[in-house]
C-alpha cells in the first residue's frame, strides 16, 4: 500500500514547460494565419506544415500538463545556478561585443565562461584556446565557405 498511495502535486516546472510550448504552438499558428502571397495560393502547400508542427506543439503542451497535474515525473536534482549564470553570461557577452570586438575574440569569452562552469581550465588559459578554435571556425566559415561573420581587429589580419 506504502508509496503508491502519496499523491505527488503538480510538478510547476513540467507546468512551465507545457505553458510554454502551448505559447510557441499559438505563435507559430498566429504567424502562420498572417502569411500570405505563395504561401497561401492552395489549401496544401507551405502553409499546412507549420500549422502541422502547430498542432503537435500544442497536443504535446496538453500532455505535458496531463502529466505535470498528476505529478508523474521523476523528482529532479536541485539546480546548480552558478554554472548555469557563468554560460549565460559568456553568451550575454558574445552577443554584446561580437560587432566591435569580432566572431574570435567574442567566442573566446563565451569559450572561456563555459569551461568556467563547468570547471575546467584557468580562464587565462581556456580564453586564448577558444579564440585560436573561434579563428579557425571564422576563417573555414568566412575564407573557405565565403560565409560571412563579423570581423573583428583579429580577423582583419588574414
Amino acid at each position: 500500500m506504502g508509496s503508491r498511495n502519496l499523491r505527488r502535486r503538480p510538478d510547476k516546472a513540467a507546468l512551465g514547460i507545457a505553458a510554454a510550448l502551448a505559447a510557441v504552438a499559438i505563435v507559430i499558428a498566429w504567424s502562420t494565419s498572417l502569411s500570405s502571397g505563395v504561401a497561401s495560393y492552395s489549401p496544401v502547400g507551405p502553409k499546412t506544415f507549420p500549422y502541422i508542427i502547430a498542432g503537435g506543439l500544442f497536443i504535446l503542451s496538453v500532455f505535458t500538463a496531463i502529466e505535470a497535474m498528476r505529478g508523474h515525473f521523476p523528482e529532479r536534482e536541485p539546480q546548480n545556478f552558478p554554472p548555469m549564470l557563468w554560460v549565460l553570461g559568456g553568451l550575454v557577452a558574445q552577443m554584446l561585443t561580437m560587432k566591435t570586438i569580432g566572431f574570435s575574440i567574442a567566442t573566446g569569452f563565451l569559450f572561456a565562461a563555459t569551461a568556467r562552469a563547468f570547471g575546467k581550465g584557468q580562464m587565462w588559459i581556456t580564453f586564448p584556446v577558444g579564440v585560436v578554435f573561434a579563428l579557425l571556425v571564422w576563417l573555414m566559415f568566412a575564407k573557405g565557405l565565403q560565409l560571412t561573420l563579423p570581423a573583428g581587429p583579429l580577423e582583419r589580419l588574414f
